[in-house]
C-alpha cells in the first residue's frame, strides 16, 4: 500500500506557481452563479494561508487511457509512504488543484501520507460521468491506499469506488468522505433544515446538479446513496457537519453502507457547517479541533 512516486506519473512543468490549468472559458450557458464561484474560490485562495512547507510539492499527470488528467503530488519526506488520492469540492462546477492546495498540504503532514490531488474535468463544460471517469482512471493508475475528497469531492470519490468494484478492479483500503454530497436528489431534510443562511444553500446545490447532471431522469441512478447494492466497498470514514445541508445524505449514506457490511466510522460533528475542512480551522477553534480528530482517523485507518 506504499507509494514511491513512480507508477504512471509523468512529471509536469515543475514546483506550482499558480492555477494548473487555464481557467474555464465563461461560455453563454455558464450560469452567473458559476463564474462567480470559481472567481471568488481563488480570491480567496490568494489570501490564505499556504499551509505547511513539505519536502516536495509537484505538478504532473496521470497518464490513463483516457488520457492525461493534471495531478499535484505531496511529500512530506523522502521514502515510500501510504498515499491518498484527494478529490476536492466545489459542487462538480468550481475548485481546482489550487483551491484545495492547504488542505491537502495539512493531509501530508498531519498523517504523513503522499497525497495526489486530482485536477478532474468540471461542469457544465463536462458533465457527468466525466468526473466519475477521470477519478476512475487516476485509482486505476496509482492504486492508493485511500482516497478521500470533499462535498462534491466526496461523491467523487465514493462513486469510484463504486465503478471499481464494479469492473473487479483493485480498491483503496479506506475511502474518507467530508461533508459528502451522495443524493443528487436533494430531497433529504437537512436541505430544507439548513439549506438557507449556513454557508451552502439549498437554490445553489440545485444549479449545481443541473450543470452536473442536466437530465433530472438520470440523477437517481448517478447518486452514490440509492445504488442498489453497497457491498464490496472500502472501510469508510464519513464526517459530517451538523449545519450542513448535506448533513442528512451523509449520514443516511453511513447508515446503507454499514447496512451492506462495509465497515464504517461516522461522526457528525457538533456545531460545524459545511466546508469546514476549507480553512474554517483559521477563525473557528471547533473547526480546528475537528480537523484534528479527522486527522487521526486517517492515521488509524490508513495502512502502512
Amino acid at each position: 500500500m506504499s507509494y514511491d512516486g513512480g507508477g504512471n506519473l509523468a512529471p509536469g512543468s515543475g514546483a506550482p506557481t499558480g492555477p494548473a490549468r487555464p481557467d474555464l472559458p465563461a461560455l453563454p450557458d455558464v450560469p452567473d452563479l458559476v463564474v462567480r464561484l470559481r472567481a471568488a474560490a481563488h480570491e480567496r485562495r490568494a489570501v490564505r494561508p499556504r499551509g505547511p512547507e513539505l519536502h516536495r510539492v509537484e505538478d504532473a499527470f496521470v497518464t490513463t487511457d483516457a488520457g492525461a488528467v493534471p495531478v499535484r503530488r505531496y511529500r512530506p519526506g523522502d521514502g515510500p509512504r501510504p498515499l491518498l488520492v484527494y478529490l476536492h469540492g466545489g459542487g462538480f462546477v468550481f475548485g481546482d488543484l489550487d483551491t484545495h492546495d492547504r488542505t491537502c498540504r495539512r493531509i501530508a503532514r498531519a498523517c504523513d501520507v503522499d497525497v495526489l490531488a486530482v485536477d478532474y474535468r468540471l461542469a457544465p463544460e463536462h458533465p457527468h460521468p466525466a468526473a466519475v471517469r477521470d477519478a476512475v482512471a487516476v485509482l486505476r493508475a496509482v492504486r492508493p491506499a485511500a482516497v478521500a475528497g470533499d462535498s462534491a469531492g466526496g461523491f467523487l470519490a465514493t462513486a469510484a469506488c463504486l465503478a471499481l468494484r464494479d469492473e473487479g478492479g483493485p480498491l483503496p483500503a479506506v475511502q474518507a468522505l467530508f461533508c459528502p454530497n451522495t443524493d443528487l436528489l436533494l430531497r433529504q431534510p437537512s436541505i430544507a433544515e439548513k439549506g438557507t443562511g449556513h454557508g451552502l444553500d439549498a437554490d445553489d446545490l440545485a444549479v449545481f446538479v443541473e450543470q452536473f447532471v442536466p437530465d433530472p431522469a438520470r440523477r437517481r441512478a448517478a447518486s452514490p446513496l440509492h445504488a442498489d447494492d453497497l457491498s464490496g466497498l472500502p472501510a469508510a470514514l464519513i464526517v459530517t457537519a451538523e449545519h450542513d445541508a448535506l448533513r442528512d445524505e451523509g449520514d443516511a449514506y453511513a447508515h446503507r453502507l454499514a447496512q451492506a457490511g462495509v465497515p464504517v466510522r461516522h461522526r457528525v460533528e457538533p456545531g460545524l457547517v459545511h466546508g469546514f475542512i476549507q480553512g474554517m480551522d483559521l477563525t473557528d477553534p471547533a473547526a480546528a479541533a475537528a480537523h484534528e480528530r479527522l486527522f487521526a482517523d486517517l492515521r488509524e485507518l490508513i495502512p502502512r
